[in-house]
């Protein structure tokens, strides 16, 4: 085959899409990535991976939720008895917005609105069954979704995956 006709044969032929990660110690001094090398490749990571949640996300919509109302119902079910200032701050958003939000699901019987005992002027939220129910079933629709696009990596990828967020989650987890 000539040259220009192997160029012709792989503009024509579909791309290569490979799905196994490849070694990239040779981007490495002594092939160990160091924790600026890890930071930046988090940071460009997250991004997609973000992107690729609040897709599926929204692909669960029910009732018209947005994406931020979800985010109230995952933290309200890390932080039950939250106040709306807690809310807006996980947001970051005002607290009119977050009360906006907060009085929509509590319309579509989502989460339950009641005074704080210690303070007058606060209200703690909470999730209902109902809002437990509707975050764990977009949840499991998603986490079905990332199982199957790495249902091709290997044992050992799949492993290094978890061992590595693994880390992530405790590393981030001490900061709040």
């Amino acid at each position: 085959m000539t040259n220009s006709a192997a160029k012709r044969d792989r503009k024509n032929s579909p791309p290569v899409v490979t799905t196994a990660v490849e070694p990239e110690a040779n981007k490495f001094s002594n092939g160990i990535p160091s924790a600026e090398q890890c930071a930046a490749e988090l940071m460009e990571a997250m991004p997609a991976i973000m992107q690729f949640i609040r897709t599926e996300m929204r692909s669960q919509r029910e009732n018209n939720l947005s994406i931020p109302q979800f985010r109230v119902l995952a933290f309200l079910s890390r932080q039950p008895g939250a106040s709306l200032s807690e809310v807006a701050d996980h947001l970051g958003v005002t607290r009119a917005t977050a009360s906006t939000m907060t009085d929509r699901l509590v319309k579509h019987g989502y989460v339950d609105r009641s005074d704080n005992p210690q303070e007058r002027r606060h209200i703690n939220l909470k999730l209902t069954e109902s809002g437990s129910d509707r975050l764990q079933e977009a949840r499991e629709a998603v986490r079905a979704k990332i199982a199957n696009l790495f249902g091709d990596l290997t044992t050992e990828q799949l492993t290094t995956i978890f061992s590595g967020l693994t880390m992530l989650h405790q590393k981030f987890k001490t900061i709040h």
